[in-house]
């Protein structure tokens, strides 16, 4: 084989290596390509993910924080609705109050009225010998019907008559004054005990309206609703 020979298989080699090396070359190339490719998709799918569980997180935040006003307004709502049938319902309890005033400033009815709180609470007690507490300015009036209540008593009760101590040491309250509303006062009526002590029965006009008040509270606050 001669030089010339010898020189073209070298050419014919250093091309067939130099177009295997290029086409390495590209392989590596477009593999790269790819491989950016898939990366990069996947960097951008993960921004994606994270830029939306941003916005739902934000979002559930703006939710949260408006049921959470709205919670605080409907509370407050219902407070300021409570505070005004509240006080419409005291308004209504103490208007109902000053009316016991006039109760006992009619002679004849407070009269009769007293008799039969008398007759109520001997029957409540169904006791031989009971204590009779009234106001101080009850008295003569409280003492003019006892024969009477008891007679009534005993018609009501088929039993005997029982006996009536007046106390006349201590008495309820006197009526309720504009010049001192604090102070204990009591609208008129009678409260009963056993001689021992240990049954009370309070008859008076101020219980009377509580039980009343506390009874058809449900119905007040009704009304007082579909009034609002």
């Amino acid at each position: 084989m001669n030089d010339g020979d010898v020189s073209r298989q070298i050419q014919q080699m250093v091309a067939f290596i130099r177009q295997e090396a290029e086409e390495k070359a590209n392989e590596i190339s477009v593999s790269a390509e790819e491989e950016f490719n898939i990366q990069k998709m996947q960097i951008v799918d993960w921004d994606k993910k994270k830029i939306k569980q941003d916005y739902d997180r934000k979002l559930k935040q703006v939710e949260v924080k408006k049921k959470i006003e709205y919670s605080m307004q409907l509370n407050a709502s219902r407070i300021t609705f409570l505070q005004a049938q509240d006080d419409v319902v005291v308004a209504m309890k103490e208007a109902a109050r000053k009316e016991l005033l006039n109760v006992s400033s009619n002679r004849k009815t407070y009269k009769d009225l007293i008799q039969s709180l008398v007759v109520q609470s001997l029957l409540k007690l169904n006791e031989p010998s009971v204590v009779l507490r009234c106001r101080e300015i009850d008295l003569t009036l409280v003492e003019s019907v006892i024969e009477e209540a008891k007679r009534s008593y005993v018609t009501k009760s088929k039993l005997s008559a029982p006996k009536i101590n007046i106390d006349r040491n201590v008495f309820l309250p006197p009526p309720p004054s504009n010049k001192d509303p604090n102070r204990p006062s009591c609208s008129g009526g009678v409260v009963l005990a056993s001689q021992d002590g240990k049954i009370v029965f309070e008859n008076t006009l101020d219980t009377r309206l509580d039980v009343i008040y506390r009874n058809k509270l449900p119905t007040v606050w009704i009304s007082v609703h579909f009034r609002y």
